[in-house]
Order: C-alpha cells, then sequence, then structure tokens
C-alpha cells in the first residue's frame, strides 16, 4: 500500500517556505520572493501529517477543523499552530483563503544554538496537540504573516523568529490546545491511505446510516486491523469519530438554523432524539437547546 504524507520542499536558499492561497486549499502558491511565486499542489483538503511544524491562518472562509483526535468549527481569523507528525486537514463549505508558514527545526539543527531559541522548545512541545491562538495574539500574527508574503532574506528570517516569540508568549486566554493528547506518527505509516479514505468518506456521508462493512470494504482491512489503525490515526474509535463529526454538523446548525433540535439531529445523522440529547449533554455538558440560547441573540 503506497505511503502517503506531504513531502515538503523548501525553496533553494531558503530555511522554511511561506504559501498562501485566495480561493480553495487546493490552488496554493508557494512565495518564493516579493512579487515571485511558484504554484505548488495543495494538501490541505485531506487527512494528512509532515514532518514539518506549520502555521496556518484563515483570512476568510468556514467549515471543520482535524487536529489530532481534535474536530471543530472554525471560519476567518483562524489561526493554528501545529507540531510535527500531528495528522490534520481542514474541511472548507466554499471558497477560502490563507497564509501558511512551514519549518523543520528538529533537536540537531543549528537553529537551537542560539540560546534565545532554547524559550521556544515550550512552545514546539505543547504544538504536538496543536494550539489554536484567539484575541489580539491573532491580529498582531495575522499582520506579521502578510509580511512574511513581501520580505525576503534575512528580513523573512526575523520575521519568521518575530511570529514565533509572539506565539510564545500569548496570553493564556490566547491560546488553548485543540488534540486532547499529542501524536507522534511514524512516517511510514503503511495504513495512512486507507484512514484517509476512511476520513472523507465519513466526512461525505456522515448525515446518513454508515455502516462499518462499507467503510472496511472501501479500505480492505479486517475489522480488528481497521480499528486499532482508525484510532491511532484519528486519536478516536469509529463511531466515536462518527457521532463527533454529526455533534459538531448539529451545533452549527443549531447556530445558523431556526430548525428545531429534532429537524436538526435527524438532518445531521442521528436516528434517535434522545441519544443525541445524551451526547450532546455529554460533550457539552448542557441540552441542545441551552446551547442554542447562549449562542443565539
Amino acid at each position: 500500500m503506497q505511503v502517503l504524507r506531504e513531502k515538503i520542499d523548501f525553496p533553494p536558499g531558503q530555511s522554511f517556505r511561506v504559501i498562501r492561497w485566495s480561493r480553495n486549499l487546493r490552488e496554493v502558491e508557494c512565495v518564493l520572493a516579493p512579487g515571485k511565486a511558484q504554484k505548488i499542489a495543495g494538501e490541505g483538503t485531506h487527512w494528512h501529517y509532515h514532518t514539518e511544524m506549520e502555521l496556518t491562518l484563515f483570512t476568510s472562509g468556514a467549515g471543520m477543523r482535524f487536529v489530532g483526535d481534535h474536530i471543530g468549527s472554525f471560519a476567518g481569523g483562524d489561526l493554528v499552530l501545529l507540531g510535527a507528525k500531528l495528522p490534520h486537514y481542514w474541511h472548507t463549505k466554499e471558497a477560502s483563503s490563507g497564509v501558511s508558514v512551514q519549518w523543520h527545526f528538529p533537536e540537531s539543527h543549528p537553529f537551537w544554538a542560539f540560546p534565545e531559541t532554547l524559550k521556544l522548545a515550550g512552545l514546539f512541545k505543547k504544538a504536538g496537540r496543536g494550539l489554536r491562538f484567539s484575541g489580539r495574539t491573532v491580529k498582531a500574527a495575522a499582520g506579521l504573516l502578510q509580511e512574511l508574503t513581501t520580505a525576503d532574506g534575512v528580513e523573512r528570517l526575523a520575521l519568521l523568529l518575530k511570529l514565533l516569540a509572539l506565539l510564545s508568549r500569548a496570553a493564556e486566554q490566547d491560546r488553548s490546545s485543540l488534540s486532547v493528547r499529542s501524536f507522534a506518527l511514524p512516517m511510514e505509516s503503511h495504513y495512512q491511505q486507507a484512514i484517509r479514505d476512511a476520513v472523507r468518506h465519513l466526512i461525505a456521508n456522515f448525515r446518513q446510516e454508515v455502516r462499518l462493512e462499507e467503510v472496511l470494504e472501501l479500505t480492505n482491512l479486517s475489522r480488528p486491523t481497521f480499528a486499532r489503525q482508525f484510532k491511532k490515526h484519528s486519536g478516536r474509535t469509529f463511531s466515536e469519530f462518527l457521532n463527533r463529526l454529526r455533534l459538531q454538523a448539529a451545533c452549527r446548525e443549531l447556530v445558523e438554523s431556526d430548525r428545531s433540535v429534532l429537524e436538526i439531529s435527524g438532518e445531521c445523522g442521528f436516528s434517535q432524539i434522545s441519544f443525541f440529547n445524551r451526547i450532546f449533554k455529554r460533550v457539552h455538558k448542557c441540552s441542545p437547546t441551552e446551547w442554542r440560547k447562549r449562542r443565539v441573540r
């Protein structure tokens, strides 16, 4: 089975790369220098991981964010720092735009020869679970990321260091971990293609009945192997992942529509309202009706 991971190549003479997109995550370009960019294949539209760390800002767009075992909604202004080998995926509803910077500074990298950079070790470790930033940190980081797309050489490196310093000193209320656990997936995962196909199938069909047998046939894996590898790669069991997908979709509908809880639960794939209410309360510590009242003014 083919090993699937994103192989990131840094431009010649550069120790990191800056990418941006203005329509969708498939049509991406790598910014080489001021006024110079190269089109590359975008990998953010499917479940994947890579050795490089990544900081991604969506300037527009909305959808569902997958980071490790985290599943949640996102919109424009979403700023996320990802650690090495952390599986991730953004499922956008429509058009989107944004900018991202990717780098790889392992322990042996000259980056750590400077005593000043050692203060960033804590930030890099926490990024292993994915960090979402908010508040003033996002506004300041957005400006620096934009400057990275127009800078070159030492100036660009200085901007990256300034950006990392900003994130490392972000106030506690401006940052939150996404994945419950850290991931350290082997780069030679022979099951990556199968799990990617399974995740794509669930996202496309979660609003209707999804049978495990269909997914096993799609991935060509036995039940025990699929169960073990799916949890290893996504941090959740098959049913947990599917229910969380449906729950996040229901949360969006509760805010964006005035339809009844019964209608929404059914359209999001829950066959029983009692089960929907029970799992909703377990996750959000309140009923769907209470949750809606708190967010709709």
